[in-house]
């Protein structure tokens, strides 16, 4: 386990206790503290270590010590520092920084690599941010974006500068420096386009699937041989019937069914192997599947270093039969398949932009008697839409496969519905996901920028798990779920989720409350939100806060003037003993508005570090921000008043 350094400063607090308005004033006399080594920081951010395939990369970093935070925070670009004290609450939720070191580039050899990334063989030091010298504007890039480059030496800087392009700044200039991020709010606003995007990649492996028909099968002829005789872009016609054999596909052609067509495989192999970029396969069934998953002596390997990179995991993961196993052949289009599999549905291996529909994939009754419906290894920028995913271990699997989309699948009995790994800018939107063994949704391994819209989750174990960094997490309808969600993934977005009947309705599990958590629905969960130890989590963005079945209390009057939701007067605490019970007793809404615990709400809603494990609404709506999604979560429409619970 990562050691995490506490915050080793000299400090004299202050603590004022007034009315009306800030509720505290900190004065503070501190020796300044050592950097500390950054794997023992909490780290804020998407470190991408594993993305960059060059030991001498040195991205630029930020260490901060702060006046109401225990450990120190480590941030992947200096940037990403700048922008997150910016953001509202953070002050209320850290206090102020004491100190902040940045990565020092002086004395050292550095230099760009072909992607932009800082590159040093030198050992990389840390110099005090209020005395260093920033190039802003550069060539300078990290895998997200542009990055600001630190040096204790102007003339160091300068000399950078006028290698590299960008403009020599202060650390006062940078703390008001405008620097285009992707975060959460990118990935927002790029769904619609990646939707867009994805329509337009179908269609155009579509029309390359509709080839002028070439060859039909004979009557006495194999597929196989049908297939070796048809020419390059050709279509080869299989007429209704049972085939039993394996097809090998090495060359862009398309094998179409017509009627009712089954390649009946012998029990022991993948059935339809291709090799060949854009090719397609339509309109069959695959049964009698070879029942390998993985060669016995892998079972239990996980992923970690290894010579030759991924073949270990790939060796465990990849190496089984299929029904359809396409290996390095970028573009190939699959439409209209139904697979019966002991061992894998789809296998797509180093075959990016392919596009996986109307695919049906029925496994082992027992999700360990079977393996992956679609797996996914570095096979990005595909489609897999309008499919179904039946029993077997996990229903979509991915490894390092960024920039998929999955969308409008139905994903039942299996392991884990979605499970993403080292796969970060992805769509998974309006997905049905039932009765998983163990997650609905589960994105892990350190990802980034994944979107997850519009998916119905109910009845799992847990229903959705997003780790990871700079994700979007909004319009799902989670449902009577052991565990509806988490919020694992710093730096995200959660909004207009409806989060009902779940034993735990969100468990709050991120170190850095980094996150905002708005116009969210929570109704008739048993606990709407369980949280780990931490520092203060303010669940309310631009005065926005949640709906909370069980709220009571007196209505902000200035809120039902402007136009906006109505919210009630006091902060609500899900976390909180009295507040957490307001939707299951009934006398706890008779103590809850006492004027001494409300007084003492909205004192311990405010101050940082007075709670543990704690999570506070300063904006609790009256209303419900999703009554159309709590419909279609089968909650009957009321009349919903202003401190009336949820019936």
């Amino acid at each position: 386990m990562r050691n995490i350094v506490l915050a080793s400063t000299t400090i004299l607090v202050v603590i004022v206790v007034l009315t009306g308005a800030g509720l505290f004033v900190v004065e503070v006399e501190t020796t300044s503290p050592e950097p500390v080594t950054f794997s023992e920081t909490v780290t804020m951010g998407v470190s991408f270590d594993d993305e960059i395939d060059d030991p001498d990369v040195e991205l630029p970093r930020a260490q901060v010590f702060y006046s109401q935070y225990r450990y120190v925070v480590g941030y992947y670009g200096v940037e990403r520092f700048v922008d997150a004290q910016r953001q509202e609450g953070h002050e209320q939720r850290f206090g102020y920084p004491l100190t902040v070191y940045v990565t020092d580039y002086s004395g050292t050899e550095l230099e760009l690599s072909a992607e932009g990334y800082p590159r040093t063989d030198d050992r990389v030091d840390w110099t005090d941010a209020e005395s260093a010298w920033f190039v802003v504007d550069s060539d300078a890039r990290a895998p997200d974006g542009e990055t600001a480059v630190p040096f204790s030496s102007r003339d160091d800087a300068e000399t950078y500068a006028a290698d590299s392009g960008g403009s020599v700044i202060t650390w006062d200039d940078l703390l008001e420096y405008e620097i285009e991020l992707e975060d959460a709010r990118t990935v927002r606003d790029r769904v619609d386009k990646r939707q867009t995007d994805a329509d337009s990649l179908v269609e155009h492996r579509r029309a390359v699937a509709d080839r002028p028909v070439k060859t039909v099968v004979g009557e006495n002829e194999t597929i196989q041989e049908a297939v070796s005789r048809t020419p390059t872009n050709g279509t080869v016609v299989v007429p209704a019937g049972t085939y039993e054999e394996l097809v090998e596909i090495d060359r862009p052609v398309t094998l179409e069914g017509k009627g009712d067509v089954t390649i009946r495989g012998d029990g022991e192999s993948t059935v339809v192997m291709i090799k060949s970029p854009d090719a397609a396969v339509r309109n069959v069934e695959i049964t009698n599947v070879g029942d390998s998953v993985m060669p016995e002596e892998q079972e239990t390997v996980t992923d970690g270093p290894s010579e030759g990179g991924d073949t270990v995991l790939e060796t465990a993961y990849a190496g089984g039969d299929a029904g359809v196993y396409v290996d390095d052949a970028p573009g190939v289009f699959l439409e209209n398949i139904s697979i019966v599999t002991p061992s894998n549905g789809v296998m797509l291996r180093d075959s990016p932009k392919t596009v996986v529909r109307n695919v049906s994939v029925d496994g082992g009754e027992e999700w360990g008697d079977s393996y992956m419906g679609v797996m996914s290894m570095r096979s990005g920028d595909g489609i897999i839409e309008d499919s179904a995913f039946r029993d077997g271990r996990d229903g979509i699997y991915t490894h390092r496969s960024h920039g998929l989309v999955f969308r409008n699948n139905t994903l039942e009995r299996n392991r884990i519905g979605v499970h993403l790994m080292f796969t970060g800018e992805t769509v998974i939107a309006d997905n049905d996901i039932r009765a998983a063994e163990a997650t609905g949704i589960h994105v892990m391994t350190n990802p980034h920028q994944n979107a997850v819209v519009g998916n119905h989750v109910r009845n799992n174990p847990t229903g959705i798990r997003t780790e990871g960094w700079n994700s979007y997490v909004a319009d799902n309808v989670v449902v009577d779920n052991g565990l509806g969600m988490t919020t694992e993934a710093g730096n995200s977005i959660y909004e207009h989720n409806v989060i009902v009947g779940n034993e735990v309705g969100i468990r709050a599990t991120h170190y850095l409350p980094a996150n905002r958590v708005l116009a969210n629905d929570f109704v008739d969960n048993d606990r709407h939100v369980q949280a780990r130890r931490g520092t203060l989590r303010i669940w309310t963005h631009d005065g926005v806060g949640n709906y909370w079945h069980g709220t009571v209390g007196d209505v902000d009057e200035s809120s039902a003037d402007d136009g906006e939701p109505v919210v009630f007067s006091r902060s609500y605490s899900a976390t909180d003993p009295i507040d957490s019970r307001l939707h299951r007793s009934g006398g706890s809404p008779t103590l809850a508005q006492a004027p001494l615990f409300d007084e003492l709400a909205t004192l311990e809603g405010t101050v940082s570090g007075m709670r543990e494990a704690s999570v506070v609404d300063t904006a609790p709506r009256c209303t419900p921000a999703n009554p159309g999604r709590l419909e279609a979560a089968g909650i009957e429409p009321v009349e919903y008043e202003c401190g009336v619970s949820h019936p």
